[in-house]
C-alpha cells in the first residue's frame, strides 16, 4: 500500500473510531440517565444494571481513544446523539438501549470491515467489541421477554 493510500486508509479508521468514541460517550449518559428514571419494585438490580452499562461505555470509550491516538489521531470532543423522548417505563428504555446498542454494533462491524488485512490489533479489538455489544443486545432481546417466553 503506497504512503498516500495508507495516510488515507489510517483517516478513514479514525473517522470510524471517532464515531465509536462519540457513541459510547454518549451510552454512559444515556444509561446513566436511564438508571435515575427507574422506579418501583425492581428498581435496585435495574439501576446496578444499567449503571454497570454506563461503566462499561466508559471504558469502550476509552479503549476507542486510546486506539486513535495511537494512530496519530485526535479524539473527538462530541457526543453521539442524545435524544430525550420522556418514555421512562422499563421496556421503553430498553428498547431504546436496543436501538442505541445496535447503531454500536454496525459502527464496529464498519471498523472491522475497514481494518481487515490491514491491522491485526484493530481487527482483534473489533472483534471482541462485536461480541460484547452481540452479548448486551441478547441480554436487552432477554429483559424484553415476557417470563415463561420462549420465543
Amino acid at each position: 500500500m503506497s504512503t498516500a493510500a495508507n495516510d488515507q486508509k489510517t483517516e478513514a479508521v479514525i473517522q470510524t473510531l471517532n464515531r465509536i468514541l462519540e457513541l459510547e460517550l454518549a451510552g454512559v449518559v444515556r444509561y446513566m440517565h436511564y438508571s435515575f428514571m427507574i422506579f418501583g419494585h425492581n428498581r435496585i438490580p435495574i439501576v446496578s444494571w444499567l449503571r454497570s452499562q454506563a461503566d462499561e461505555s466508559q471504558a469502550h470509550a476509552a479503549l476507542a481513544g486510546e486506539h486513535i491516538t495511537s494512530l496519530g489521531g485526535h479524539p473527538s470532543l462530541k457526543i453521539g446523539a442524545l435524544l430525550e423522548t420522556h418514555k421512562h417505563n422499563i421496556d421503553e428504555i430498553l428498547q431504546e438501549s436496543l436501538q442505541h446498542e445496535e447503531e454500536g454494533l454496525a459502527a464496529y462491524r464498519d471498523l472491522l470491515n475497514q481494518v481487515t488485512g490491514w491491522s491485526i490489533m484493530l481487527e482483534e479489538y473489533a472483534r471482541a467489541q462485536i461480541a460484547a455489544e452481540e452479548m448486551h443486545l441478547a441480554e436487552i432481546r432477554k429483559m424484553l421477554r415476557r417470563p415463561g417466553s420462549l420465543k
